[in-house]
């Protein structure tokens, strides 16, 4: 007969990521936002041969990067949440303060850095580059 602390061993166990400056544990804030690599050299930073990045950019135009996400943390010796590129590589966690760059190359967030004044309508429309934008301006009758 199987004892019952036996069968909860399977269940996952915290991820081990600490801080940079205190080696605490630290607690998620947010979920993981996904990054994907538009340009060559992206992915050649990454280990793949130019060649290769070459042609996985021209065919999809935009390369999901498998275990790499940002993602925000809380430390409590810090006192703060920050934000931090996270790279997951087999059962550990590499992890470096976000750059602002990086946020381009996130799926589905906000920059929070960019100008908290300038509404999301404006921003969208900003980054439109095509006739179809007028859309957006329908008129009610």
């Amino acid at each position: 007969m199987q004892r019952r602390c036996d069968r909860n061993r399977k269940r996952s166990k915290r991820r081990a990521i600490y801080c940079l400056v205190h080696s605490c544990y630290m607690n998620s804030m947010s979920q993981k936002y996904g990054l994907f690599a538009e340009q060559a050299g992206q992915l050649q930073q990454r280990g793949i041969r130019r060649r290769e990045a070459l042609m996985l950019v021209a065919a999809k135009t935009a390369v999901p990067l498998e275990g790499e996400w940002l993602e925000a943390f809380w430390c409590d010796e810090c006192q703060q949440t920050k934000w931090y590129h996270v790279c997951k590589r087999d059962s550990t966690y590499e992890l470096s303060l976000a750059p602002p760059e990086l946020w381009q190359q996130a799926t589905g967030v906000n920059n929070p850095h960019q100008n908290p004044s300038v509404g999301e309508f404006t921003t969208r429309h900003s980054r439109m580059m095509s006739h179809r934008s007028i859309l957006d301006f329908r008129f009610v009758n």
